[in-house]
């Protein structure tokens, strides 16, 4: 290729040898074939690492860093801004896979309206016996935050966006990360992807998937542990930091919305699992704490 990328897709991987040769050749499968993208070891003990190191001696367009510890998922996503040189970033998690078009739809979104941030679906990869997985149906909280496909709106013309808290269904303008990089610790998107929301002059959304996000059949992804105390805690102390930022710098629409979804989603979701007491007790000093908030 001759032509300059127009996007970065940061990858970062630990431990995740048996799925990261599949969301590599889903990012070489994209129609748009204008991007570049930066794989993020983050010192796994697996094959990771030698996985990446093939697909970057395959295709240029790869580059490998190597942390020598892991320092967790916000810090390797960091590691990967810290090199960005293109216009737009995005991001897939090196167990998920990004379907062919979505490069194409969310980078091609930006580049028709000069929006800032281009939303778009996902679906979750769920196992099926004999070691296959499929892709289930868009969940509600996704398919209200992206359908109808939007162009231009703001964040108070479209709070139900506030519910897309995931990196890696979005592609962004790379200046809006200029002051802004991940949290360390676990659920790290979600108080970011808020404050991108915030200084966002206008955001599109795409009405159909872009990526599976991976359940893995193991069981080890942080989101099917969060009955685990230091899980939940770190579950719960997300989803404040996410609302403070709208708070602080969001309209209200947003932090009604967003605590709306809350209320109606997470709460019942987190309730439903197998909690110690003490775990227990703190979801529902969560819920608390929300109510007096709505208008």
């Amino acid at each position: 290729m001759t032509a300059s990328p127009l996007v970065t897709v940061i990858v970062p991987g630990w431990n995740v040898a048996p799925y990261a040769a599949e969301a590599l050749d889903s990012l070489r499968a994209q129609t748009l074939e204008r991007w570049r993208a930066i794989l993020i070891d983050d010192g796994s003990t697996d094959g990771t690492g030698e996985v990446f190191a093939d697909v970057a001696a395959r295709d240029a367009r790869f580059t490998v860093v190597s942390h020598p510890v892991q320092r967790g998922l916000g810090a390797a996503r960091n590691t990967g801004l810290a090199l960005v040189e293109t216009s737009y970033v995005a991001f897939l998690d090196a167990d998920d896979v990004m379907l062919p078009r979505a490069l194409e739809l969310l980078v091609g979104s930006l580049e028709r309206t000069a929006s800032d941030i281009a939303v778009g679906q996902y679906t979750r990869l769920r196992p099926l016996p004999g070691g296959r997985y499929a892709p289930s149906p868009v969940q509600p909280w996704v398919e209200a935050s992206t359908s109808p496909a939007r162009t231009g709106v703001t964040l108070a013309e479209h709070p139900e966006v506030t519910g897309n808290i995931v990196a890696w269904s979005k592609v962004s303008r790379t200046e809006l990360w200029r002051d802004v990089r991940f949290p360390q610790g676990l659920y790290e998107d979600q108080a970011v992807t808020q404050l991108l929301y915030t200084r966002a002059r206008a955001i599109d959304t795409v009405a159909e998937p872009v990526v599976h996000w991976r359940v893995r059949a193991e069981g080890t992804s942080i989101t099917q542990r969060e009955a685990a105390p230091d899980v939940l805690a770190a579950c719960l102390d997300a989803l404040r930091d996410g609302i403070d930022v709208l708070r602080r710098e969001g309209p209200e629409v947003a932090v009604q919305a967003r605590i709306a979804q809350i209320l109606r989603m997470d709460v019942p979701r987190l309730r439903s699992l197998d909690l110690a007491p003490h775990s227990r007790a703190a979801v529902e000093a969560f819920a608390a704490e929300l109510h007096p908030l709505v208008r």
